[in-house]
């Protein structure tokens, strides 16, 4: 009964699925806009925290913070990319129901099915791309995509001296920022003295590693 239902059940016209991608686009910008706003709001604690590390010499924990900083930037100019290419979807979609006015039905678009193919290799669209890449395939807009592969260039040994350049930027910017605050007195003495500033780095080190893994886990949940 229920198949004969579906196939009694009318097809949405052109103009309707172009509605109801584009209101579900438009949410997902939203969500883009949203998830860079949690990341940006966390990168000011991982900052406080490396420059509270800075003054107490710790650079190795503000080395490892400048780090999920790098990585959540990257992840910010990925997420902008997406929005971006989400738009032009959008835009495209918009030109294709303009020809199917005149033509009678939605026609095959390269820039389309090109977009789409891009969004599901980004980690944080994969699932979602792969329901419209069913959706418009289904109703001609694009062939059927069959790609698995995910986009991990973040995470490649190919690019961590690129990272690790990055990571020397923000310390220097953030850090090295702090340090010059401190009283003159202070950065000599700190100069002179640096296997005690490492016993000291070392006293405080179970309570700092935990505050580190609290910090990678905030960051990691609002990158995923």
């Amino acid at each position: 009964m229920e198949k004969v239902m579906n196939i009694l059940k009318p097809k949405p016209n052109p103009q309707q699925l172009l509605r109801d991608w584009q209101r579900r686009l438009r949410q997902e910008c939203r969500n883009i806009d949203r998830q860079i706003r949690e990341i940006q709001k966390e990168e000011k604690n991982v900052q406080k925290a490396i420059r509270e590390a800075a003054k107490r010499n710790d650079m190795g924990s503000a080395k490892s913070l400048a780090k999920e900083i790098v990585r959540s930037r990257r992840t910010v100019n990925r997420l902008y990319e997406n929005k971006a290419q989400l738009n032009s979807i959008s835009m495209h979609l918009g030109e294709s129901v303009a020809i199917a006015r005149t033509v009678g039905h939605l026609s095959k678009s390269a820039e389309v099915m090109k977009l789409v193919n891009n969004l599901m290799k980004a980690p944080e669209m994969a699932v979602t791309m792969q329901e419209f890449n069913k959706e418009m395939t289904k109703a001609g807009v694009i062939e059927e995509i069959v790609n698995d592969a995910v986009d991990s260039a973040l995470d490649s040994d190919d690019i961590e001296d690129e990272i690790d350049e990055e990571v020397d930027k923000v310390l220097t910017a953030i850090a090295g920022e702090t340090a010059a605050q401190l009283p003159e007195a202070v950065r000599k003495e700190r100069l002179k003295q640096p296997a005690q500033a490492t016993e000291d780095a070392e006293d405080e080190g179970v309570d700092d590693e935990e505050e580190l893994e609290e910090i990678r886990a905030r960051l990691a949940k609002v990158r995923s």
